[in-house]
């Protein structure tokens, strides 16, 4: 038998494997505070809907997800043709480097950003530019416009930022688009919009409207919680969001997915009562950290963010034993997400307990 090995693409060399978050292990961990999940239940009539349409499994899905992009539409208030659905707004955003980058193209973003950007980059075989966030953890707009060049296919800004959770303001983020070249397409990537509560940070559809070279990435992983069925959108002008049909995989958001999104749309009341909480619990453990002394940034996602430098592992360990799992980003810090209230009080205590050792 031949030990030769079929010839993979050197562009998959040295792509590093998308890290999720820990699960809770049993044991002394109770709760998982690592993957920015939803604590709540699906929203009233999801688990109906799911079940009621289980019968046809045996059936492929609508490809087009025709119902869900008219409900999207509707809600929204875009055409039906400027949506385009994917698995998860991840899923949406490798189709959309798919659609504009290859080898020799160059995609921007920030870092530390959400981990997929450099994997999803690299897979697409274009090249990643990492612009630095500032020593506040902000987006370096200035610096992100200053690294376009003529092979500048994407820019990928996500907003509020994965795992630091702070946000641009309409002002600054206008200033910015207004720099970029307009056949560069910029996708706000908008996983955590719902949380948001600082009325300077701008909803990316009234930024979309009037420039057909913004892109907006949403999902319902995470306020409406459904990370387990992998159903996202996007919204963009027509020629991105008919790249976006041609590069998705083909019935790759199932039924239950799709009916499942639509009645979270038509739970509204429910989604933000929920969001509501969630934002509460997110002000008090914020308030809480900066009483014991900690600096951190004022998150406007469902998580925090605590740059622990070389002591990361050390912090996530001592959580663990606490009975949380956080989220480590070796010699960098922890992103931490918003979960029940027991959760976040261990959570608290073994903060308050590293900072005193």
């Amino acid at each position: 038998m031949s030990e030769t090995n079929p010839k993979l693409r050197a562009a998959l060399d040295g792509i590093p494997a998308y890290t999720p978050g820990r699960p809770a292990a049993g044991g002394t961990v109770s709760y998982k505070l690592s993957s920015n999940e939803n604590p709540y239940p699906p929203l009233p009539g999801v688990l109906e809907s799911v079940a009621s349409s289980a019968h046809a499994l045996n059936r492929y899905p609508d490809m087009a997800c025709t119902a869900l992009t008219a409900a999207l539409a509707e809600r929204f208030g875009v055409p039906a043709s400027h949506v385009a659905t994917g698995t998860g707004s991840v899923g949406v955003a490798q189709q959309l480097l798919q659609s504009t980058s290859g080898p020799g193209d160059e995609v921007i973003y920030a870092w530390r950003s959400f981990e997929a950007y450099p994997i999803i980059t690299r897979i697409s075989g274009a090249t990643p530019v990492e612009v630095p966030l500032t020593p506040g953890e902000d987006h370096d707009l200035d610096a992100m416009a200053a690294a376009i060049t003529d092979r500048t296919r994407m820019i990928l800004v996500c907003n509020p930022n994965n795992p630091t959770g702070n946000a641009i303001p309409r002002e600054e983020l206008e200033r910015f688009l207004d720099r970029v070249p307009p056949e560069i397409l910029v996708v706000l990537d908008e996983a955590y919009t719902e949380f948001v509560r600082d009325p300077h940070v701008p909803n990316g559809l009234e930024l979309y409207r009037d420039r057909p070279n913004v892109c907006v990435l949403r999902t319902f992983s995470k306020a409406y919680g459904l990370a387990g069925l992998r159903v996202g959108f996007a919204v963009a002008h027509e020629p991105v969001a008919a790249a976006l049909r041609k590069t998705a995989v083909p019935f790759g958001v199932s039924q239950l997915a799709q009916n499942a999104a639509i009645a979270s749309l038509g739970s509204e009341d429910a989604l933000l009562e929920r969001v509501d909480a969630i934002v509460a619990e997110r002000a008090r453990v914020q308030d809480e950290l900066v009483a014991q002394g900690w600096q951190l940034p004022v998150s406007q996602a469902n998580f925090v963010w605590l740059r622990l430098g070389g002591r990361t592992v050390e912090f996530a360990e001592l959580c663990e034993q606490a009975g949380v799992v956080v989220r480590p980003f070796a010699g960098e810090g922890v992103r931490v997400s918003i979960g029940e209230t027991e959760a976040n009080d261990l959570f608290l205590k073994a903060a308050a307990d590293f900072r005193r050792g």
